[in-house]
């Protein structure tokens, strides 16, 4: 077939998003000619968005090869890089991209900012999407963008005026709404209640924007003191992605069950030989216990830098494992490492190795990712020097907070979180798993409660700080002026001084709460 003909089929199949045909059409140009740098660019683009990072990799670095000046190639050979978290060649490849591109490429800059924000450079990303911004002003998408990415970095009022105008461009643009809500505290005064509550009478039946509005909708009625109101909006906004996702409480189980097996009770033999990296301290603990609080305090110290929510440890943990999917956990991989055995060291190197674009600037960093408690096995044999803290809350304010928050719908994590009593389960086999992990790996874990840390600030910060080996600096108690970008769902609370009105949150929703409570109690778990 004529190569301009498989090249015009093989554009348009990635029109249509048929990546398959589209990499089918490429591979023949290729064999035709593999001199083309198109047919490898189209051929990255098809496996990337089929998820083989790897080979889009190569497909895009010989289509530079070929022809290096052109901008989108290495925009691209950036994403795959940022989407395996090999992120030193993502933001070189970032830079080279960002020095090719014409200074009016707005959607060339809007695609530099996301792979920048993915590379934890939120200050050059920022910046991106400004330029992408101030080249197409009345781009909704692009307000979004800067509007999140000045969130990031404690620029409020910024964002604030971003969002308002992705809004005023694009009253659709759901997600804007959402993150507006988030923005501040609303009160009866200053609200938008009215504007969310007219547009989701007219979303019915439309999964995106029913989940987005309602959810900011709860949000806004729960600042005002509508409570009521605040949990049906919740409901509402919860229950159309949780019938899509098909969310199965014993696939969990069992995953959790594999995880704990290969690690089945503390072991007299001498301990497996990992890594000699002392320089990294995980955070974990369900989402929306203080995780984001715990980060600040200990970053806010002189030696420690904050990396983040990094998943950079379940990437390698895959790839050690033997996962070739895209699926992050896999039972049949846990049972397999265990029979084969694990290169330790290798699993601890890789991991710090993975993480030294954005770390390493000093003799500490925090990995922050939430679910790293289920790697905690690994974690603790492969980095036996690593530092563990876990972070814990009172079950219903736990389960509740689960359920109030929209966490990312793309994340393979959050599949539970969608209905309240999903959330219960999940909740009871986390702590199970917790107590597994201590029992195994006596004084590696040191947990901290949010009450008491959020009641008794010092005396807990200084315990915290202690368990990290460090020396008591009193910038720890002064984290909300700790200037490092927050990216979680915390990233507005924590830039204020400790309060304590979120404590006993689940006390207004108590007699929504009861089958969860029951649920728990019935697990062993206090509820009171």
């Amino acid at each position: 077939m004529d190569a301009g003909v498989l090249k015009q089929r093989a554009v348009a199949a990635l029109h249509r998003q048929q990546w398959e045909e589209a990499h089918s059409h490429a591979g023949r140009l290729i064999d035709q000619d593999a001199s083309d740098p198109e047919a490898h660019f189209i051929a990255g683009v098809a496996t990337l968005e089929q998820r083989r990072v790897r080979d889009a990799q190569d497909h895009f670095r010989r289509a530079i090869a070929l022809d290096p000046q052109r901008s989108d190639f290495h925009l691209y050979l950036a994403r795959a890089c940022a989407s395996s978290q090999d992120y030193d060649a993502a933001v070189e490849a970032a830079g080279d991209a960002e020095r090719l591109l014409l200074p009016g490429n707005a959607a060339g800059f809007d695609t530099l900012g996301v792979v920048l924000v993915q590379c934890h450079a939120y200050e050059r990303a920022a910046n991106a999407f400004r330029h992408a911004a101030q080249l197409a002003p009345a781009d909704a998408g692009l307000r979004f963008n800067l509007g999140t990415a000045l969130t990031f970095l404690g620029d409020i009022d910024g964002a604030e005026r971003e969002l308002e105008a992705s809004i005023g461009l694009d009253p659709h643009h759901w997600r804007a709404h959402h993150s507006l809500s988030q923005l501040r505290r609303q009160t009866k005064d200053s609200n938008h209640i009215e504007r969310l509550s007219a547009l989701a009478k007219n979303a019915v039946g439309k999964v995106t924007a029913t989940t987005f509005l309602n959810m900011a909708l709860a949000k806004e009625l729960e600042d005002i003191g509508d409570y009521e109101g605040a949990f049906d909006r919740c409901a509402a906004g919860k229950s159309a992605p949780r019938d899509l996702l098909r969310y199965s409480r014993s696939r969990e189980r069992d995953l959790f069950d594999a995880l704990a097996s290969g690690f089945p009770g503390p072991d007299s033999s001498p301990p497996p030989q990992g890594s000699d990296a002392s320089d990294p301290i995980f955070i974990v603990g369900m989402p929306r216990t203080g995780t984001t609080l715990v980060d600040r305090i200990v970053s806010s110290h002189p030696q420690v830098q904050s990396a983040g929510e990094l998943h950079n440890f379940p990437s390698v943990w895959k790839r050690a494992l033997g996962g070739q999917s895209f699926e992050m956990f896999n039972p049949a991989h846990i049972v397999r490492a265990s029979a084969n055995g694990v290169d330790w060291r290798q699993l601890g190197d890789d991991y710090v190795s993975s993480t030294r674009a954005f770390t390493g600037s000093l003799p500490f960093f925090t990995d922050k990712l939430p679910h790293n408690f289920l790697y905690l096995g690994y974690i603790a044999c492969a980095l036996p020097d690593a530092k563990i803290i876990c972070v814990r809350r009172h079950p219903l304010d736990t389960c509740l907070s689960n359920f109030r928050q929209l966490f990312a719908p793309e994340s393979p994590y959050f599949d539970y979180s969608y209905d309240l009593l999903d959330i219960g389960h999940y909740y009871i086999l986390f702590d199970r798993l917790m107590a597994h992990w201590k029992n195994v790996f006596p004084g590696r874990i040191h947990e901290v409660q949010y009450e008491a840390l959020v009641t008794d600030q010092d005396r807990n910060s200084r315990a915290l700080v202690s368990h990290c080996g460090l020396d008591w600096d009193d910038a720890c108690l002064a984290f909300e002026k700790n200037a490092t970008p927050v990216t979680t769902a915390s990233a507005v609370q924590v830039r204020v001084p400790m309060y304590t009105a979120a404590l006993g949150r689940w006390k207004r929703y108590q007699s929504r709460l009861e089958p969860l409570t029951e649920m728990l109690e019935d697990a062993g778990i206090a509820c009171g």
